[in-house]
């Protein structure tokens, strides 16, 4: 196959014309299933730890303060990056706050992935520390939703690539 109707994935190469693939990076997907449910946890956080450090603890308020102030910053990023998707223009930004540092840096694949771990230490957070008990009704619908539409994309990208092996 000539190597400009193929893109390298792992170690084979796919067809170019495969438009579910293509439908997987893009990002509208990406941002819909990823960045907006990472924004979500994030924000989620920020709000249980400005509640829980209210009037108490000065740190964990600000430290709530700064990271909705983060999830906020990451959710305009987010639908920015699917308002020029459907528009099938360019984004001159990143995914996420983070991610842009990386790209200052030249380095922006690397700045997402920290963001990711970051994100997953924050679902972790959230479960472990019991803070997840302290959401109210309208939240936990959010976190389900976030939680949902994650882990159900990322099952479906897995089993559609595992069936494209064969």
């Amino acid at each position: 196959m000539p190597q400009e109707t193929c893109e390298k994935n792992r170690d084979r190469y796919i067809p170019a014309t495969d438009a579910l693939q293509r439908f997987f990076r893009r990002p509208f997907f990406l941002s819909l299933t990823i960045g907006l449910p990472f924004c979500l946890f994030k924000l989620l956080f920020g709000l249980t730890a400005l509640r829980l450090g209210y009037g108490s603890d000065i740190f964990l308020a600000a430290l709530g303060m700064v990271i909705i102030a983060w999830a906020g910053t990451d959710l305009l990023m987010n639908t920015g990056r699917i308002v020029f998707d459907l528009l099938d223009r360019p984004a001159g930004f990143e995914y996420c706050t983070i991610a842009q540092i990386g790209r200052i840096v030249g380095r922006p694949m690397v700045f997402l992935a920290v963001d990711t771990l970051l994100a997953f230490c924050i679902i972790s957070a959230m479960l472990w520390s019991g803070w997840i008990t302290r959401l109210d009704t309208v939240q936990q619908y959010f976190w389900y939703a976030a939680t949902t539409l994650n882990l159900v994309s990322l099952s479906l990208v897995s089993l559609y690539n595992e069936i494209r092996a064969v």
